[in-house]
This record gives structure tokens, C-alpha cells and sequence, in this order.
């Protein structure tokens, strides 16, 4: 590429946010206080200290000054809220003999069918916002709400089967015994800013869906989005089922765990918050834990791959949503036989992916939503230039406001910052090796172990890493990137990225224990177990088939 080239693509990075005109049907109304929420089933008005909510995307002010834009403001709520909400999640459950936790799981069915019903009608709302936000562009803003209700009509098609197995008398032993699933009491959610809706509903559903209560509180970028569903929430569930504020996590969700009052602390994020979290709680035994934390997620492209397919997934992988998710693909090992033919198809990829604002036609880079992740990323690169590596596409870093075009960095070693460190944004270290130790040995000294990516053409190379890594890893892909979906499948992770596992499946037995009802078989049970069934007096103990 020549000087001017070059030139010309850095100055475009400039001008991404230079006079933009924003489409009428994706414009938001900007500076409005967000003051509204939401405990023991009522949209309650907030009237103490707000905080605004700052867009990554930059527009012009009154004065012509390009900014930040401010979207509104949002309550900055603390311990009293906190607790009013966790009284009113309590109430709820009463131990397990509240209304919701001994509901029929058809009528549990029902309130969460009429909450999805409420939320299809928010969607361009929500999607909005998610564009505003966070930054994610139209495609994947769309993608990531219709994902999610497809999440919530699959987990009610899910519990019907599973209650459907479990709508039947075991006898064994000449005992009799009807074995369900059961709540396990107040579950404090909290979701993740790159997946705000889908991620966050993937726990906050099947917890509600199994008869559990919750407070949830958004996560700090991606709260507004929340706040159209206010109104779907209070009306689809009985009082204290669910419980939303806002603000921030130690002030909200640190006094909740010091009370002991919760049961199942369900959240997505970075281990240093959950580990804080759960040491708050005094008494961790009786403390179940759904956690999706970091990753690290390798590629293997070795030598004898389809170099087209390779590099297509491993762009896809390392860069969709700028690598702002758990399962990017965050270091990318390449044989040295083929690093200058794949360095060269994989730079080029890069650089013309289309950059711009989350609106615009076949946008596939964006600003970033966290307002310190520039300087974060430039301290990277510049700690790996240091140590050797070189910035080898010609807008690497380029950064204006809070977009940053992506670095590719080649080659990275294991003495830099980059290597080690779960960047989470548009970086990407490209690692060469000679020997498939090296690649393996660098996922068994991880402390992360949630995915791998390998691509080969060759099944004899294949086979023997697939029965290794699997130990190491929950998840193998072959000749494809990393992902969480398809939602039916597990989603789980071994050492510091997870605890639990995630899928439409898995997700209700996260939040639910088993649970039994047994009697000896004599003429007097065989009498109570008839008459409890003839006359339907039990929610648990039934025999009905849910269609």
C-alpha cells in the first residue's frame, strides 16, 4: 500500500464521527432521565442522585463541541434500595411457600409467554438503545434481541418436556416417589455490557421460569435498554418476582451478599467481581454459583489448513463486535511454515472491513462503549512494540475518540502483556510456532479453559488434538471460530472461566434442585396418593402432562 494510501485510511478513521447525519428511525430521545423502577411489582420513581449515561458514539453539542453524546441519566442507587428490593424478593419466595415458588409450572409458563409478548413489542426501542449503548452495529443489535426471545420461547418448550418427564410415580423398592425439579430461593443477577439483553436473560429466565425470585441489577453500559421492559416486567409476574435497580455493583450488589439472603449468585463477567461477590456472602456452602467469566480463547492454524476458511474464521473470531466477547478468538497460533501467507490474507481481511457507526450499511468495526479501553489498548500495543512485535496493518491502533481500528500484532510473545491478558477489544496477537506443543502447552499453563479453535484439513492431525484438548477446554471447534450458540448446546467453561453450565437445557438445572415426594407402598399412602391426584390438590405431586 502506498504512502498515500495510507494516508487516505487514516484520515477516513477520523472522520468517523465528522458530521454524521443519524436516521430518523434510529434516533433516540437524548438527555432524558431514565428515573423509574422496579421492586415488589411496582415501576417505582427514583428521586435521589443520578449519573448520566455517555454514548460512544460522539455527536456535535449546542456549542458545535463533538462529544460523547449524552443519552440521559440513570439513578445511582445504594444499600436502602438494595434492601427494599431483597425484602420484597424474600417475601416472594417465603421460604419456598410464596405464590411463585409454588405455583403450577404451566401458570409459571404463562407469565413468562406474556412477558416475551410485551418485549416483541419493544424491540426497535431496544435495539436502539443496544446501538447506542454499546456501541454494537444494527445487524448484530437485531440479532442479539431476536436471539434472545427465540432464548425465551425455547426455555419454556424446554420445561414443559422436562416437566412432562417428570409428571409421572416412580415405584422401586415398594417405594413410591414423584421426583421434580424445585426452586432454590433469591438469585442476584448480573449481566454483562457486551450482551446486555441475551446474556443476561440467559440467566435472569430460567432462574424467574423455575419459581426462583431475583433482583437484578443491569449492567453499567447497557441499563437504559433495560428500562422500556419495566412496564412488561411488573405486569407479567406477581409482586417481588422480579426486582430491577440500578447503579453501581459494590453499592448495590455488596450489601445484598453481606446479608446472607440470597441463594444463587448468577452472573457474567470478570472473576475479580465475583470472587469479591462471594466473599461477601457468610455462608458460602449454601451459596450455588452461575458464573460465565474470562476467556482466552486460542486458534491452531496449522500447516496443512484451508487457508481461505482459516483466515475468514479466525477474522470473524478475534473481531466481531471489535472482540468484545467471552469466546473471541484472542490469540491466533500459526504454523511458521505458512505465518507469511496467512499474516498477509488475514491483514488485508482486516483492513477492509468497513468501519463506521452501528446504523450504516455493512458496518463491522464500531466505537467502543468502555470510555478507558483506547488507552487500555494502546498500552497494550505499545508494551508489545517494546518487546518486539511490530503493528503489521497499516491503520493498527488508529484511534479517534472511542474508536480504535484494530491492531494485528505479529510476532507476540509470552514476555508481553498481550499474551497474558484478556484484552477484550480490537487487538490481536498472532503467535508463530514450530512444534503443536507449544500452542498446547500454552493452553495448559491458562488459567482459562473455555474454548479452542483448530483448523486442519487433515483428520489424522486432527483426531489426536480433539482427545487432548477436551480436557483442557469445554469446547473443540473444528475449522470454525468460537461461539456460545446453538443455545441447546453447553456453554460452560473449566478452571476461571465458569462455574456452571449454560444452555436452554443446562440453565433450568442451574436454577433448580431436585426435589422428591416418597412414601412407603401400603394401603394408607396408595390411598393419600389417590386421593391427592383424583382431586388435583397438589402443585407438586401430580401426574398432569402439560401439552
Amino acid at each position: 500500500m502506498s504512502r498515500k494510501d495510507q494516508q487516505i485510511k487514516t484520515s477516513a478513521v477520523e472522520r468517523i464521527f465528522q458530521d454524521k447525519v443519524i436516521p430518523e428511525e434510529f434516533q433516540v430521545p437524548f438527555k432524558k432521565s431514565y428515573n423509574t423502577y422496579l421492586v415488589d411489582g411496582e415501576l417505582r420513581e427514583w428521586k435521589g442522585k443520578t449519573a448520566p449515561v455517555l454514548s460512544p458514539i460522539y455527536t456535535r453539542d449546542k456549542d458545535g463541541k463533538l462529544g460523547p453524546t449524552v443519552l440521559g441519566t440513570l439513578p445511582v442507587m445504594g444499600e436502602p434500595e438494595a434492601m427494599q428490593a431483597l425484602d420484597a424478593a424474600n417475601r416472594a419466595f417465603a421460604n419456598g411457600t410464596g405464590k411463585w415458588a409454588t405455583m403450577k409450572v404451566k401458570d409459571r409458563i404463562a407469565c413468562v409467554a406474556k412477558f416475551a409478548k410485551m418485549m416483541a413489542e419493544k424491540r426497535n426501542e431496544v435495539v436502539n438503545f443496544i446501538m447506542w449503548e454499546i456501541g454494537k452495529n444494527l445487524a448484530d443489535s437485531r440479532k442479539e434481541f431476536d436471539r434472545t426471545l427465540d432464548y425465551i420461547h425455547d426455555t419454556i418448550e424446554e420445561l414443559k418436556e422436562l416437566d412432562r418427564n417428570s409428571a409421572r410415580l416412580q415405584l422401586h423398592s415398594e417405594v413410591y416417589a414423584q421426583v421434580r425439579r424445585g426452586p432454590l430461593g433469591v438469585v442476584l443477577c448480573l449481566g454483562p455490557y457486551n450482551y446486555p439483553l441475551n446474556e443476561t436473560f440467559c440467566l435472569l429466565i430460567p432462574a424467574l421460569i423455575m419459581g426462583n425470585t431475583t433482583v437484578f441489577k443491569p449492567a453499567k453500559y447497557g441499563a437504559i435498554l433495560i428500562t422500556p421492559l419495566l412496564d412488561a416486567f411488573a405486569r407479567a409476574f406477581p409482586p417481588g418476582v422480579v426486582n430491577i435497580l440500578f447503579g453501581r455493583g459494590r453499592e448495590v450488589a455488596t450489601p445484598i451478599m453481606k446479608t446472607g439472603r440470597v441463594e444463587v449468585l448468577a452472573l457474567i463477567g470478570n472473576s475479580k467481581s465475583a470472587n469479591a461477590l462471594q466473599s461477601h456472602h457468610p455462608k458460602k456452602n449454601r451459596l450455588r454459583l452461575v458464573l460465565g467469566l474470562e476467556a482466552k480463547n486460542p486458534a491452531i492454524v496449522l500447516p496443512d489448513c484451508d487457508m481461505d476458511l482459516a483466515v475468514e474464521e479466525c477474522v470473524l473470531g478475534s473481531l466481531s463486535y471489535n472482540g468484545q466477547r467471552c469466546t473471541a478468538l484472542k490469540m491466533l497460533f500459526v504454523h511458521e511454515d505458512i505465518i507469511e501467507e496467512f499474516n498477509a490474507r488475514y491483514v488485508s481481511k482486516v483492513e477492509n472491513l468497513k468501519f463506521g457507526l452501528p446504523w450504516e450499511d455493512g458496518v463491522k468495526l464500531t466505537p467502543l462503549p468502555e470510555p478507558g479501553k483506547p488507552q487500555y489498548i494502546k498500552d497494550l500495543v505499545d508494551d508489545a512494540v517494546s518487546k518486539g512485535a511490530e503493528v503489521i496493518n497499516p491503520r493498527g491502533g488508529k484511534t479517534q475518540g472511542s474508536f480504535v481500528f484494530p491492531a494485528v500484532l505479529y510476532p507476540v510473545s509470552e514476555n508481553m502483556d498481550l499474551y497474558h491478558e484478556e484484552q477484550f477489544g480490537p487487538v490481536v496477537p498472532i503467535i508463530p510456532f514450530k512444534e503443536i506443543s507449544e500452542p498446547i502447552d500454552s493452553i495448559v499453563e491458562s488459567n482459562y479453559g473455555q474454548q479452542v479453535s483448530l483448523f486442519s484439513k487433515n483428520p489424522d492431525t486432527l483426531a489426536p488434538l480433539i482427545d487432548s484438548l477436551v480436557n483442557q477446554v469445554c469446547r473443540v471447534n473444528i475449522n470454525s471460530q468460537c461461539q456460545r450458540g446453538p443455545d441447546v448446546y453447553p456453554f460452560v467453561g473449566r478452571k476461571d472461566s465458569a462455574v456452571s453450565t449454560l444452555s436452554v437445557r443446562a440453565a433450568l438445572r442451574s436454577f433448580s434442585i431436585r426435589t422428591l415426594v416418597a412414601c412407603k407402598k401400603n394401603e394408607l399412602n396408595v390411598e393419600i396418593l389417590n386421593d391427592i391426584l383424583d382431586e388435583n390438590k397438589s402443585n407438586f405431586v401430580n401426574t398432569n402432562y402439560i401439552l
